[in-house]
């Protein structure tokens, strides 16, 4: 028999973790943190379902949190087996990873100095020590090459144009179904990245929903951002950029760099405010050939991404005097949702002023101070007080990096054929039950949305 169980990103976005299960093997595809609602967070401190120790492999499909954050936790409860990847994911984790102890512990000793959590003494889900242990696991694979994985159980990479080195999963079953984990898929036509491969042949297949009842707006060759800055430069602010380290902060300045050099913002500075963005950039210049076809010649170094007046801030005091700094700038830091990380000091500084503007680039999870920002809060609550808001707070899905459910559609047809099954994940309720409904109704495929924890028989 072969089993499918959803143990994360199942009616939510976050969390993705799909245990493969076939004659007594068991490989987990993609091993990712649950953010947002208290309540999905929680599940981050559970023990895993199965003892760690009895997986015969991990393969993951990109180095977001969301689907690789858990790792250290995994092998901190036994797992010690291969980690199966791109080498752009590899690379990418190793800065991801331990950030995020690092993240982790800094919150756990502001808490514990200022006394504002629930938790005595507060805790950090994992330390750096664990993330760096989890990397050791890390076995690179280039795309389009199948292995087998665990014994009867073989996987092969193939583009997904959502982030440096993503990929979506075709998974070959010996005597049984041959599967295509969707991961995130990446958008058509968008600069830095190449567009999604071609859908491999499957049964059973798994696609992402973030955006299955939303289209993106059309490419306004960057007028709405330009816009933005032209507004915030006009009232005398500041424009403050929340944005994932990896994958948002490459294209915001993509945008920042064409528009000043086609005169129409005015030239800012530019400081990215997070050490691992910076060397993210360094790793996207290393990987010129799985860059945009039009892109590849002019990003042969780092100062390929950089704007006229581009600054990298590195260190702690560095970041605090940028935050206490009133000259107009565009300042772009981590994390993309306001959860943790510098960004935080800099929105605490720039929100209750009329004249800044936060701006977002990327999906926000309910339960997360992006989305409470993006939803119209009075205030938010940061490092144990409630900050007022009246800066101007913008929103740009256009350059969010996951397909909206047009672009969804468009990959399901370069599916030779129907598949038996397909499963939606990775999606809200509200839109995944949308895009169902559309799929049923366009295609007249069978359509599932697994609950969390459930096992369907393949």
């Amino acid at each position: 028999m072969t089993t499918l169980t959803f143990l994360g990103a199942a009616r939510t976005v976050t969390g993705s973790k799909y245990l493969l299960e076939h004659r007594g093997k068991r490989v987990l595809f993609d091993c990712g943190l649950f953010q947002g609602l208290k309540e999905l967070r929680l599940r981050n401190w559970a023990d895993f379902p199965i003892p760690a120790g009895s997986l015969d492999a991990v393969v993951l499909t990109h180095a977001h949190l969301d689907h690789v954050g858990y790792l250290p936790k995994l092998t901190a409860q036994g797992y010690r087996g291969r980690v199966f990847c791109t080498p752009g994911t590899k690379d990418l984790c190793q800065l991801v990873l331990p950030d995020a102890g690092r993240i982790q512990e800094e919150d756990a000793r502001q808490a514990n100095r200022h006394g504002y959590s629930k938790h005595h003494p507060a805790l950090p889900l994992f330390a750096e020590s664990d993330a760096l242990r989890a990397l050791t696991h890390l076995q690179p694979l280039g795309y389009h090459r199948e292995i087998e994985v665990a014994p009867g159980i073989s996987v092969e990479f193939h583009p997904a144009g959502h982030l440096l080195g993503s990929a979506f999963i075709r998974v070959l079953v010996s005597g049984g179904p041959t599967l295509l984990f969707g991961g995130d898929l990446g958008r058509y036509g968008r600069p830095v990245l190449r567009d999604p491969s071609v859908a491999c042949r499957a049964d059973f297949v798994l696609v992402e929903s973030t955006y299955g009842d939303t289209d993106h707006r059309p490419d306004d060759e960057g007028e709405a951002l330009a816009e933005i800055i032209r507004d915030t430069v006009a009232r005398g602010g500041k424009l403050v950029i929340p944005s994932f380290a990896i994958g948002r902060v490459e294209e915001v300045l993509y945008w920042v760099r064409r528009l000043e050099e086609e005169r129409r913002i005015p030239v800012l500075p530019v400081f990215i405010d997070s050490p691992m963005a910076a060397e993210a950039l360094k790793y996207y210049s290393a990987r010129v050939s799985e860059l945009d076809p039009e892109l590849r010649p002019s990003f042969k170094r780092v100062s390929a991404f950089a704007t006229t007046r581009f600054h990298t801030i590195a260190s702690t005091q560095q970041s605090k005097e940028l935050t206490a700094s009133r000259t107009a700038a565009i300042v772009i830091s981590s994390s993309g949702m306001a959860t943790g990380g510098r960004v935080l000091h800099h929105l605490e500084a720039v929100l209750p002023k009329e004249k800044n503007t936060v701006l977002f680039v990327g999906y926000q999870a309910v339960g997360t101070r992006g989305r409470k920002l993006v939803d119209g809060a009075a205030s938010v609550r940061m490092h144990g007080h409630d900050v007022a808001v009246r800066a101007r707070i913008a929103k740009l899905d256009s350059m969010s990096a996951h397909a909206d459910r047009g672009e969804i559609l468009r990959w399901l047809g370069t599916l030779a054929s129907a598949p038996k099954r397909l499963c939606l994940v990775h999606g809200e309720p509200a839109p995944m039950d949308a895009l169902k409904e559309l799929i049923r109704d366009r295609l007249a495929w069978p359509v599932q949305t697994p609950e969390h924890g459930e096992t369907i028989e393949l």
